[in-house]
């Protein structure tokens, strides 16, 4: 087995130096521990499940009123409030025998879910005579077991006149529905961005070997982050959404498969100039792993910007993402060119590079490339940069945030078509309840300013404890329309006048503008931190003010122009009703962290060509040998996030695309074009105030 790690064409004893022999053993006890790492990870991963959270809580803000509204909830005799509201529609109008039916429905959930079933049933007529309705509120076991309790009315309510159908929705139905769909999210979302992973890499590498190494590695990274997160969940107070958990895994291959696609380029350039894998292989670490290093500390440290978010679900992300990228970047400096220096020259089999070999990139489409910008500087940079601006405008009147009734994509569960149908054939009864908590001495006093306030249609005493008083109200419009979120924010406002601090206003539309607002305030906090941070790094690692404030800025105009040709396609092609709240700033971590790693490639290449042939020169030599390694890494990552457009789920869907779009304009216009275009036009000055500044 050793003798397959010498150098090529030898044979007999081996006489090398004991230092150089060392060397040949270090891989293989790399491969021995990280199959050590690989048992036990495997155990940790499957666990991530058991700490993954999609109740309500869970994706709002920790301070906001609809939150601690939740929380007082459960505190009150049967816990957090459950409602299914059942639907019952003939369309061509009800038959003798179809109430019977509804009644008969009606007793058996009733005695299913612990409801007083010998007081009569209040059940409403729709005014079209197509409809009957009712609501049934929950106890605490079927609260806990939502996805369970949905599932066994539906079946209860199986048996009823041909003709007749029947529908399971309300908040507790809504919330089982989304479960349902994320359960089966992360399975799917693996095996689909491992199949599109793959092709691309049998594609770039034209070998029907080498392809199967990053991924496996990959596939390490992704069952290591998951295990860690899991870890990190048992010190750390952090939310785990399943939202973050697809996103794990997306971020997981996409920079995975990016950190191997420039390893092994430098590694094969290195194979031309040294006899054997393990020397070529640290001269790509010492050339490549500072680039790899800052590239993944830079999405590091803007994933943990989110940490300051107030929203649960995008401050969880943060550290779920730092820990994925973090076991990425051990996985693939460490796993994977052991991998490579075990496997040897013949990985690359059929296009194996040979020593003595020069790899020449200077006639190279890249090169071309390179030296069509130098010729038109100006023009190279201007025009993308006005086209950018352009598609910017396309937020300029884009929709609003995303209805709640509107989040899946591509299939309608029970649980909206059943709310839709409310809304249609019971228009002046579909305002969704609204929950306002009260310290009893106050509840009184609370109540009467509650039935004052315009908008408000019913309002009544619910249920008590030592501590809160339940006040369910119903509003006079419908769920999240202007007329709602106005009378919200006005009996927000009576309620503080008499009650102050302690009165709260909740309920599922209060959720939604609270989600709505503070995603808002996040952005204008999470926003300037991460360019703030970015910019450090960058500052850091080139040692240089205005390469940074370029590089981000470029950055940041490819988002806004990415934002706005999505928004276009989201309203204009694919018909979505809005934009889901956290995609901009998810999506502007993403294209801002990843768009930067690209430009990191580029410039600490060209910075260190530069230092040897001048600015101009160096720009040139640094696009013509990291040109097509960092198309490629751009494609992979793009086609990885745009497998979540194949999910059911519309924040996913949007995020994916935005961060696709954004990635193959940064990758293909930006870092191709504009960004060597203003390197070139800047010339020296671009290193201010690094000695390069004054030498290149």
């Amino acid at each position: 087995m050793t003798s397959q790690l010498r150098a090529p064409d030898h044979s007999g004893a081996d006489t090398r130096p004991k230092g150089s022999r060392t060397k040949t053993v270090v891989p293989w006890l790399m491969l021995a521990v990280w199959i050590g790492l690989v048992v036990g990870g495997f155990s940790l991963a499957g666990k991530l499940d058991s700490v993954t959270r999609d109740g309500q809580a869970d994706y709002l803000p920790a301070s906001a009123q609809s939150t601690k509204v939740l929380l007082a909830e459960a505190e009150l005799p049967g816990g957090e409030n459950g409602l299914l509201v059942v639907l019952y529609e003939r369309p061509g109008g009800l038959r003798p025998g179809d109430r019977e039916a509804v009644v008969r429905g009606h007793t058996e959930l009733a005695q299913r879910f612990g409801n007083d079933t010998a007081a009569p049933p209040e059940i409403i007529n729709s005014a079209d005579g197509t409809a009957l309705m009712y609501a049934l509120p929950l106890n605490r076991e079927a609260v806990n077991e939502e996805a369970r309790a949905t599932a066994d009315a539906r079946d209860l309510l199986a048996d009823r006149p041909n003709g007749l159908n029947a529908y399971v929705t309300g908040p507790t139905a809504l919330g089982a529905d989304m479960d349902e769909v994320f359960d089966a999210v992360d399975a799917t979302l693996m095996l689909a961005t491992a199949v599109v992973v793959a092709v691309l890499l049998i594609l770039t590498y034209r070998s029907p070997l080498l392809w199967l190494v990053p991924l496996t590695a990959v596939g390490v990274a992704a069952i290591m982050s998951m295990g860690v997160v899991y870890a990190l969940t048992q010190i750390f107070d952090f939310t785990v959404t399943s939202m973050s958990s697809a996103l794990l895994i997306v971020l997981v291959f996409g920079a995975g498969t990016d950190y191997a696609l420039l390893l092994v380029s430098r590694y094969r350039e290195e194979l031309h100039n040294h006899e054997r894998p393990i020397d070529a292989m640290l001269a790509a670490l010492r050339g490549a792993g500072p680039a790899i290093l800052a590239s993944a500390a830079t999405v590091v440290a803007g994933l943990l910007c989110l940490l300051a978010a107030d929203l649960n679900s995008t401050s969880g992300l943060g550290p779920v993402g730092a820990a994925g990228i973090g076991s990425t970047l051990l996985v693939m400096l460490t796993l994977f060119p052991a991998l490579l220096v075990v496997l040897g020259r013949r990985v690359f089999w059929p296009f194996v590079p040979r020593l003595g070999v020069e790899a020449h990139a200077a006639g190279s489409r890249w090169a071309r490339l390179g030296e069509l910008v130098a010729r038109r500087r100006v023009v190279s940079w201007a025009v993308p940069l006005v086209i950018l601006g352009a598609l910017a405008l396309g937020t300029v009147g884009a929709s609003g945030s995303l209805p709640q009734l509107d989040q899946f994509a591509r299939s309608t569960p029970e649980s909206v078509a059943g709310a839709k149908l409310i809304e249609a054939r019971y228009p002046d009864q579909s305002g969704q309840p609204l929950t306002v908590m009260s310290r009893p001495n106050q509840s009184r006093a609370v109540l009467a300013a509650v039935k004052s306030t315009p908008g408000v249609a019913e309002a009544e005493i619910g249920r008590t404890s030592d501590d809160w008083v339940e006040i369910s109200v119903i509003p006079a419009d419908s769920p999240e329309s202007a007329g709602e979120t106005a009378m919200i924010k006005r009996l927000r406002q009576h309620v503080h006048e008499v009650a102050g601090e302690a009165v709260l206003v909740g309920g599922p539309s209060a959720e939604r503008l609270d989600e709505a607002e503070t995603n808002k305030s996040d952005r204008n906090l999470v926003m300037p931190l991460i360019l703030l941070v970015v910019l450090a790094i960058l500052g850091i690692l080139l040692r240089a003010i205005v390469a940074p404030l370029v590089l981000v800025a470029t950055v940041v105009v490819s988002f806004f122009g990415a934002l706005g040709l999505c928004n276009l396609l989201f309203e204009q092609v694919l018909g979505f009703a809005g934009l889901e709240p956290s995609v901009p700033l998810i999506g502007f971590l993403f294209l801002v962290a990843l768009g930067v790693d690209y430009n990191i490639f580029l410039m600490t290449r060209v910075r260190e060509e530069a230092a040897r042939h001048g600015t101009v020169e160096g720009t040139k030599l640094g696009l013509a040998v990291t040109g097509g390694v960092i198309t490629s890494a751009g494609v992979v990552l793009a086609a990885t996030f745009a497998v979540l457009a194949t999910l059911p789920l519309v924040m996913l869907v949007e995020i994916g695309i935005l961060v696709a779009v954004g990635v193959l304009i940064d990758t293909l216009l930006v870092r191709s074009i504009v960004v060597p275009a203003l390197t070139m036009s800047l010339g020296s000055r671009i290193w201010w105030p690094s000695k390069l500044w004054r030498t290149g």
